[in-house]
């Protein structure tokens, strides 16, 4: 025990920088517990979608939705979405799939439906990226709305 106190004081810089990325890693591991919502690998979403009857939604803008969606996905991009958070009542008690590119925007949409009573929100892990990067089939058909 003595060592590890002594290495410890004789490499403070480098024992804080391993506290504080542990902590960085904790934290984002409890994210999504903390907010009420949970995250899914693009397989993991697939089997929602065919299975669980999930409702998938796609907060990009139009622009990027333009570019090429999930199959079926509905489109509220995230500015709108609490304006237009009527149109989704109808999923409120079904399994809803939200993305956007990376992750970033589907975080505050899936914490904003939460807030809403929406029972089973998750978060597309790695966004539209992640969709593509698992080789998942992608539509280019006109913007899907509720």
């Amino acid at each position: 025990m003595g060592q590890f106190a002594e290495f410890i004081i004789n490499h403070w810089i480098l024992s804080s920088l391993f506290v504080l990325i542990l902590i960085l890693l904790t934290m984002d591991s409890m994210r999504g517990k903390l907010l009420g919502f949970g995250e899914t690998k693009p397989d993991e979403a697939v089997r929602l979608m065919n299975h669980d009857d999930a409702v998938v939604l796609d907060v990009r803008e139009d622009s990027e939705y333009a570019e090429g969606h999930i199959i079926n996905a509905l489109h509220i991009p995230l500015p709108l979405l609490e304006n237009r958070i009527t149109e989704l009542q109808k999923y409120k008690d079904k399994p809803l799939l939200v993305y956007c590119r990376t992750g970033n925007r589907s975080a505050q949409a899936a914490s904003t439906l939460m807030k809403q009573g929406f029972s089973s929100v998750k978060k597309l892990s790695g966004g539209m990226i992640g969709w593509k990067s698992a080789n998942l089939p992608v539509s280019k058909s006109p913007a899907s709305k509720s």
